[in-house]
């Protein structure tokens, strides 16, 4: 909000509580424009509640409506609020239904990017059965002996952001209480072999089709505080260093943005998308951790900072953003309906 050019846009902030309320959020607004350059972590969300399509109503019927949907999680990023937008016919920036559900149920993800050959860790799925936590503990573990993956593993629920759910295992017992806990967030666990490597992260933008294609940032390297990057590194307690550019030569930064281009277009993303790997420099090289179709978005995350020291600002990367959603939106509502 504080970085978006006012002499372009109307910007109207709209919340939505954990419970579902929708509210558009004048207090948010009076805080961007007063404190442009240091938003606090917690906006206030006091307000009206009010139905969805009263917030995606133009404020102005003569310029088009943008939704920039920067929520994360389930009902935000994995395709169930793209859809509510498809629906209302109004352009949203970032990827569509499919490509937002994929990316944000990782069993699915790493199906896709399997079958076009984008090296990943070791990993298997899970679903619980009659037989409870300690089951499937068993169950995990037998998986891990076929599959030649020792201790420690992370252990995730499927579908889940920022790290929630995320338990780093090292030994049978932290397995059951690890799976025990991914469940209370999903029906479906991810094991997956723990990484010794480093972490590296590109920025993606564009259209898959169109006039604007996919192009990738200069890489950076998350270091974590903690044993992993886990929610309080990100989001809390900011002991993790953002290192940009990431310490890679020539040819590993064009391997990796390359590899980011290719995963991005697998897995059907559009507008925007920061890919993360994991790097073995002496092993199997760059391996695809994940892709986030709605990375975060403030002038201090990755994203928008991978994209200022590439030469892009926040501002203009905004506009290319807008640029992008209706580009694609009028190419989609241009399709034939009928027989």
């Amino acid at each position: 909000m504080a970085s978006a050019d006012r002499e372009r846009y109307v910007v109207v902030p709209v919340a939505i509580t954990k419970e579902g309320k929708w509210l558009l959020n004048e207090a948010a607004a009076e805080l961007a424009d007063s404190a442009a350059s240091a938003l606090p972590r917690r906006a206030p969300v006091d307000g009206v509640a009010i139905e969805p399509s009263v917030a995606l109503a133009a404020p102005d019927p003569s310029r088009p409506t943008v939704v920039f949907p920067l929520v994360h999680g389930p009902q935000g990023e994995d395709g169930t609020l793209q859809g509510m937008l498809e629906l209302a016919g109004v352009p949203y920036v970032g990827s569509g239904v499919l490509g937002s559900a994929i990316c944000m149920d990782k069993t699915m993800a790493k199906t896709l990017a399997a079958a076009h050959g984008i090296p990943q860790a070791k990993a298997f799925n899970l679903t619980p059965g009659s037989g409870g936590v300690i089951e499937l503990a068993h169950r995990a573990e037998a998986l891990m002996a076929i599959g030649e993956i020792d201790f420690p593993v992370f252990v995730k629920p499927a579908n889940m952001g920022s790290s929630v759910g995320i338990t780093k295992a090292h030994d049978a017992t932290e397995l059951g209480v690890a799976l025990g806990l991914a469940l209370a967030y999903d029906e479906r666990v991810v094991v997956e072999e723990a990484i010794v490597g480093r972490e590296v992260e590109v920025a993606v933008l564009g259209n898959e089709i169109g006039a604007r294609p996919p192009r990738a940032s200069i890489p950076g390297e998350i270091v974590a505080g903690a044993e992993f990057y886990d929610y309080a590194d990100k989001y809390s307690e900011g002991a993790a260093t953002l290192l940009i550019p990431a310490e890679l030569d020539d040819d590993e930064s064009d391997a990796v943005r390359a590899l980011a281009i290719e995963a991005y277009a697998a897995l059907r993303c559009d507008g925007l998308a920061r890919v993360d790997f994991f790097y073995e420099r002496n092993g199997r090289g760059f391996l695809l951790n994940e892709i986030n179709t709605i990375p975060g978005f403030t002038p201090l995350s990755m994203y928008p900072k991978l994209w200022e020291a590439s030469g892009v600002p926040h501002a203009r990367l905004i506009d290319e953003l807008v640029a992008l959603a209706l580009e694609r939106h009028t190419r989609r509502v241009g399709f034939r309906t009928d027989a």
